[in-house]
């Protein structure tokens, strides 16, 4: 029988988890003012957490063992939750670096194991549409945690929002603890298992790179979406977070028309979403006006909503029996990606212009649709369906 409320409960631990992660997009220039940091050393906020989650990933179910896996799930959101407060209360920016990097641990070590769990919660023909709900708590923090996060730092200074997200972590660690039976370990492995599996599995080979070049690419620009949509779609401040919220509702369409999508057409779905995002932020550069950027960054919503259920479904499609380590590689290269784009997108900002990270993520997505679109027509355990 299909255990729809753990999944529901899993999906609101993601969700939280992302809110956190992205919450400093919303909130990077009244903390960077306040804190008197530049925009790019602000930007370290998603950096931060990013290769710390991509490097906890692995780690975590490596040296998990035998621990049921709920009881690890309910005690990362828990220190989700307390990093959260610590960034409400930093006196300093180095209190919330260091806060962020135990939101990185949280956000690596639960999506690793999160990611694979809808093929225990629900029978096979359910595993789609499941992975595809606990997914949309991806999406779903763009268009509600975030603009809400960015609300309430902006109703009620940048600390409230931190400290909103703390209170969500403890709800999602309620309903975690309520709704999620026990999930003992199923299969125990070591360090050495990922890299075996990265080298003998060509479907997980191209998983991760196109996971590498799409969230590195997204991320470059994504961090610094509020100054671009004032400097130069020439937007006022007071709209950035109903357009964050546009872009969140777009995402959420596009997470559930790529989860529809996947089951009959996973490479045509990963090829068409890397290219909406490719001429999206093209055109986002090469284009001016507040029109012409809110429509561009509603295509860039319904494109980037369908990445990570696709991109999961493409690992576990492609490591069927391994669905944990396969998972773990995911999410390290995701969360390093975003990592390695938030800096990426901070030097090209500080360096160059800010205009220039949407050039940096155009050619990024033109590269993953290509690798997929050629690469991936070989690819071993992804052809029945693609």
């Amino acid at each position: 029988m299909a255990d729809w409320p753990a999944v529901l409960a899993v999906t609101l631990g993601i969700f939280a988890l992302m809110t956190s992660e992205l919450l400093p997009v919303g909130l990077l220039t009244p903390v960077g003012e306040a804190l008197k940091v530049s925009p790019g050393t602000a930007g370290l906020m998603v950096t931060a957490p990013g290769l710390v989650a991509g490097l906890a990933a692995p780690l975590l179910t490596a040296r998990a063992g035998g621990v049921d896996r709920k009881v690890m799930l309910a005690g990362l959101i828990g220190l989700m939750a307390a990093a959260n407060l610590a960034c409400a209360l930093a006196p300093h920016f180095t209190v919330v670096l260091v806060a962020r990097l135990a939101v990185g641990v949280s956000v690596g070590g639960f999506w690793a194991i999160a990611g694979g769990l809808a093929v225990r919660l629900v029978p096979p023909e359910r595993v789609a549409a499941a992975t595809a709900v606990i997914f949309g708590g991806v999406s779903t923090a763009s268009v509600l945690g975030v603009p809400a996060g960015t609300l309430i730092g902006e109703l009620t200074g940048w600390r409230g929002g931190f400290a909103g997200v703390a209170i969500l972590g403890l709800v999602a660690l309620a309903a975690l603890l309520l709704l999620v039976p026990r999930l003992p370990a199923q299969r125990t492995i070591g360090l050495a298992d990922l890299p075996a599996l990265l080298r003998a599995n060509r479907g997980v080979r191209i998983g991760v790179a196109v996971t590498g070049l799409l969230i590195t690419g997204h991320f470059a620009a994504y961090t610094f979406a509020r100054p671009l949509l004032h400097d130069l779609a020439g937007i006022d401040d007071g709209w950035i977070g109903a357009l964050l919220m546009a872009y969140g509702l777009a995402g959420i369409a596009g997470n559930f028309l790529a989860g529809h999508r996947v089951r009959a057409h996973l490479r045509g779905t990963l090829v068409l979403i890397a290219a909406v995002l490719s001429a999206a932020t093209a055109l986002f550069a090469l284009t001016g006006g507040p029109v012409a950027g809110t429509l561009l960054l509603v295509f860039w919503g319904l494109a980037y909503g369908g990445v990570s259920v696709t991109l999961q479904t493409w690992m576990l499609r492609a490591a069927p029996e391994l669905t944990e380590p396969a998972s773990s590689l995911f999410v390290a290269a995701f969360n390093l990606s975003i990592a390695f784009g938030a800096l990426l997108g901070g030097l090209t900002a500080d360096g160059v212009a800010v205009a220039g990270v949407l050039w940096v993520a155009s050619g990024l997505a033109l590269a993953a649709a290509l690798i997929t679109g050629v690469r991936g027509k070989r690819a071993p355990l992804i052809e029945n369906g693609a």
